[in-house]
């Protein structure tokens, strides 16, 4: 019979072959990939001795083709809780030295038990994919621990935030449970997304494409817009994500992080007012202007390379975190297209959801126009904007810098999809479209019926400008707040936010609204 000193020695003796997963060939070989370990990223993630690790010694329960004999270590997964720079914070790592970090019964097990105790805790939660997607063998058992692990990402959507890091490859119904969190983070050629791999779209379309063409950071950046950031390494995504878990709240109950003993700072900022060019139709950098009015220039942009049209990122301005949105006039103008309305809509809902202040900078000339853009739905995609804004109870601060014309002046954030505050720089143009259209139509009699008609249309133009493309005809209706001078607006949007910081807005009871997908 065992004593208690035997007893110890067998527990370490577990621990110790259970930490070291696939074993050292496979972490060698995960290591010449470019790729650190499960535990690795988990210590990289975890304030030094924090992790506390659940469900070690769980193992699968399946016995055909042959896995009765199998080991597989923590089968496929570590799961736990620790402290990210003092927050409490709740992850899992899938270990790809592990049977390829296979998702079977009791794997999926693991993650939904870590998700309860984050949804129950309050607590933000990170996974960190890098499987081969579905363990075969066990069939049905593991595509219903795939069901279960997105049911529970639904639970927690709005709850708590929801980080996915893609680590590896992430392929067939693996990819769903990264889409249902709020923000993803691939790394470059390491990681790889995709329903269908390039073998099944060869055997069902005949198409020939690579696995990083197909769905590689780039692509799911970029093209698709499924991922929010991409990463040179392992370390940069998580980085990446203890960045963002320090400006969100742990829950939806919370406020974001603020520095609340920092004092207002009024000090006024020159150099915006030199950044609008004299050309009205020239472009600059919007992001400009945004590193200028953010606390130390530090801005946090998501979805950086899918429709860059528009930004939209996280920075604190006078201690307290901002969702902040942005035209950018060096990308299709600053023009509203389908995917920038997406994107824009989705981050608008998110920053509601955890109660994070809106600000919104507004270059706008419009929706873009276009037959395809109308036959692939501008309409109802242009219209989640619309929607966003309309639902969204946080503070929202509007700052007009140039254009403003139309429908996509409402759609950013105007007076009467409920802005709080409205400021508008001399620069700043609102119209219902450009001065040519508008003069064209408004004067076509008079201009129809000239010997003329150019020198008159020209005439018009100047005095349509002249009355309607500057912020004082709408500041008269009290659409704008304050007209104010561009080194003043740091100064406003510090102040605004310290009178609205605690805005309660009450709507209309009911399950939830109708956006249009």
């Amino acid at each position: 019979m065992e004593n208690n000193y035997q007893k110890i020695k067998r527990l370490r003796e577990k621990k110790e072959e259970l930490l070291l997963g696939g074993g050292k060939e496979k972490i060698d070989k995960q290591h010449k990939k470019g790729k650190l370990t499960a535990r690795e990223r988990l210590n990289l993630l975890f304030d030094e001795n924090t992790f506390c690790e659940t469900k070690m010694f769980v193992e699968h329960r399946c016995s055909e083709f042959g896995m009765d004999k199998v080991k597989i270590p923590c089968d496929g997964v570590i799961t736990g809780s620790g402290l990210v720079n003092g927050k409490l914070v709740f992850a899992f790592s899938q270990d790809f030295t592990a049977m390829g970090g296979s998702v079977g019964e009791m794997h999926a097990k693991k993650i939904v038990s870590i998700m309860q105790d984050a949804l129950k805790c309050g607590a933000p939660i990170v996974g960190i994919n890098d499987s081969g997607g579905a363990r075969i063998q066990e069939g049905v058992d593991s595509l219903s621990g795939y069901g279960k692990i997105f049911y529970h990402n639904t639970l927690l959507s709005g709850v708590v935030p929801q980080i996915s890091i893609i680590a590896g490859p992430c392929a067939g119904g693996a990819a769903y449970s990264p889409a249902l969190t709020d923000f993803i983070i691939m790394v470059r050629n390491t990681s790889k997304m995709f329903i269908a791999g390039p073998n099944v779209i060869k055997a069902a379309t005949g198409e020939t494409i690579s696995e990083e063409d197909l769905g590689g950071a780039y692509v799911q950046t970029q093209k698709s817009g499924n991922a929010h950031f991409i990463a040179e390494n392992d370390e940069e995504a998580i980085f990446i994500a203890k960045r963002l878990l320090s400006l969100l709240p742990s829950n939806n109950m919370q406020d974001p992080p603020s520095l609340k003993s920092r004092k207002i700072v009024v000090k006024d900022n020159p150099i915006l007012n030199e950044i609008i060019p004299d050309n009205l139709r020239a472009a600059y950098d919007m992001k400009k202007i945004i590193v200028e009015i953010v606390d130390d220039g530090e801005f946090l942009e998501v979805h950086r390379d899918f429709a860059p049209n528009l930004i939209t990122g996280f920075a604190k301005i006078g201690g307290f975190t901002f969702g902040i949105v942005a035209n950018q006039p060096m990308q299709l103008a600053g023009v509203l297209d389908i995917d920038a309305s997406t994107k824009g809509a989705r981050f608008i809902r998110f920053c509601n959801i955890f109660n994070i202040p809106l600000l919104t900078l507004v270059d706008v000339p419009g929706f873009l126009p276009g037959i395809e853009e109308e036959h692939r739905g501008i309409i109802r995609h242009g219209a989640k904007m619309l929607f966003a804004y309309s639902s969204a109870t946080v503070p929202k601060i509007t700052i007009i810098v140039r254009k403003a014309y139309g429908g996509a002046y409402l759609a950013m954030c105007s007076k009467d999809l409920g802005a709080d505050r409205v400021f508008a720089w001399p620069s700043a143009e609102i119209a219902v479209m450009g001065a040519e259209g508008a003069a064209s139509i408004i004067f076509r009699k008079e201009i129809k019926n000239s010997t003329q008609k150019e020198e008159l249309l020209k005439e018009k133009i100047e005095e349509y400008r002249r009355e309607f493309y500057n912020p004082y005809y709408a500041a008269k209706r009290g659409y704008i707040d304050d007209v104010i001078e561009p080194s003043e607006t740091r100064r406003k949007i510090i102040l605004a936010i310290n009178a609205l910081k605690n805005k309660r807005e009450f709507r209309p009871p009911k399950k939830h609204g109708n956006i249009p997908l």
